[in-house]
């Protein structure tokens, strides 16, 4: 089962999260058809977006993560709530390359430079939107720069998906650590050696670390409590009502140019592929709710 744990450590000078998202990830990958370095790209932003949700109090809360770059899978984006739901899609998920000189798969690659954008909806008026420019693409060093710059908050973001040979998803996870304003510098610098010592989230989930495991491996020394578990899952949260919404929400004009072309048209969920089929009689009715608004 997918699931990821809230931890406080250093006498809660440090909060952390900790996700493993192998599950997720693959229905992810089933959805989508993805190729194996945009299942990496999609993965990773699924997990941190998970990891994400969970900082958000409200249980109406929702958080999207779009990282748009110049590179040939164009942008990836990611919705999730505080309960550990999380859904994703790749604007060109069949996206191929090379492995990178690593010899692994090329997430930067694949989405270039450009921008990082999050947005959280807490129910008021506006949502929050913080934006960066992309680092290096591979989303960890993107995520880590974001939280600096945009939140004020110095944090390590790392993330990994590792396949199996027939591309199916072996592991997915990662880890979110954030410094309190009123953390030491005692703590900061050894917490900094720590990190540069961690060779990668990917090497740790090999080892079938847990997310327990993986806290205890960066934050052991400074005495990790675990606040809290959430189940992970990919919820999509699709319905007939919600396509019905979205197009009335497209306007008048457009509804009659669909009427008139006189056929079924089908719309077709970003997040998970189901078709809805509408009839003519169904968007004349759609666009008879449209004129009463």
């Amino acid at each position: 089962m997918d699931y990821m744990i809230r931890a406080t450590a250093a006498d809660q000078q440090i909060r952390a999260f900790a996700a493993t998202t192998r599950q997720t990830v693959e229905q992810a990958r089933k959805y989508h058809n993805t190729s194996p370095v945009a299942t990496a790209a999609l993965g990773r932003l699924l997990s941190a977006g998970a990891m994400m949700g969970a900082m958000m109090k409200g249980e109406k809360d929702l958080l999207t993560i779009q990282v748009k770059g110049d590179g040939p899978i164009g942008s990836v984006t990611v919705t999730a709530d505080s309960s550990g739901g999380v859904k994703g899609y790749a604007a060109n998920p069949q996206v191929l390359l090379p492995a990178n000189l690593a010899g692994k798969l090329d997430v930067g690659g694949a989405v270039g430079k450009g921008t990082l954008r999050v947005i959280k909806d807490l129910g008021l008026k506006e949502p929050y939107t913080g934006q960066c420019e992309l680092q290096t693409g591979e989303i960890g060093d993107d995520l880590t720069y974001y939280f600096a710059v945009s939140e004020q908050v110095p944090s390590s973001v790392g993330l990994g998906v590792l396949l199996n040979k027939e591309n199916t998803v072996r592991q997915a996870g990662g880890f979110i650590i954030q410094l309190m304003p009123f953390t030491s510098e005692e703590v900061i610098r050894r917490l900094e050696e720590k990190l540069a010592g961690l060779h990668s989230v990917t090497a740790l989930l090999d080892q079938g670390m847990t997310p327990e495991d993986m806290l205890n491996e960066l934050l052991g020394e400074f005495g990790v409590e675990i606040t809290d578990t959430v189940p992970v899952e990919y919820r999509c949260g699709c319905s007939r009502e919600r396509i019905e919404k979205a197009l009335i929400s497209i306007g008048k004009k457009e509804l009659q140019e669909m009427i008139s072309e006189g056929k079924t048209i089908e719309v077709n969920c970003q997040f998970c592929g189901k078709s809805y089929a509408v009839t003519v009689e169904e968007l004349q009715e759609l666009l008879k709710r449209a004129v009463r608004k």
